[in-house]
């Protein structure tokens, strides 16, 4: 819903780093963004994933690999990555993925959404434009400028 207002779904370009269970690339697919990619490097999570999206026929294609190594080998241009690491995800960790993505001439116009507890803080990295909180949850939105 935060990004109810923003340029028409059905234009974007997303992938969904530590997918988990997929609940935002499901979200993103059932609103009608045409490409959607899930990443994580858990096998059950990807099966989940996987089967839901061909239950549902959603356009998503599931990638098991481990977020940094994914983000470093893309070449696919992507509008939207949206990233919700483990949250004992340190600062430095987020940081060093955050500025991956933004060095990969791919995903370096795209808007990079990264949840968060609300304990970190992740407003000094340079391309920071807003934070939103959700009870011990937030939701932080970087561009680069």
């Amino acid at each position: 819903n935060i990004l109810q207002h923003q340029p028409t779904f059905f234009h974007l370009r997303v992938f969904d780093l530590f997918a988990g269970i997929g609940s935002i690339c499901l979200e993103f697919a059932s609103r009608g963004t045409p490409t959607v990619v899930a990443v994580d490097q858990h096998p059950k999570c990807v099966r989940f994933i996987s089967d839901t999206a061909a239950t549902l026929q959603l356009p998503i294609r599931v990638i098991k690999q481990e977020a940094t190594t994914f983000v470093d080998r893309n070449h696919q241009n992507f509008d939207v990555v949206f990233m919700d690491p483990p949250y004992a995800f340190s600062e430095k960790k987020y940081t060093e993925l955050m500025d991956a993505v933004f060095e990969n001439p791919a995903t370096t116009n795209a808007l990079l959404i990264a949840e968060h507890d609300t304990n970190h803080s992740l407003t000094t990295h340079p391309h920071f434009v807003a934070c939103r909180n959700y009870g011990n949850s937030a939701f932080s939105f970087f561009e680069k400028k």
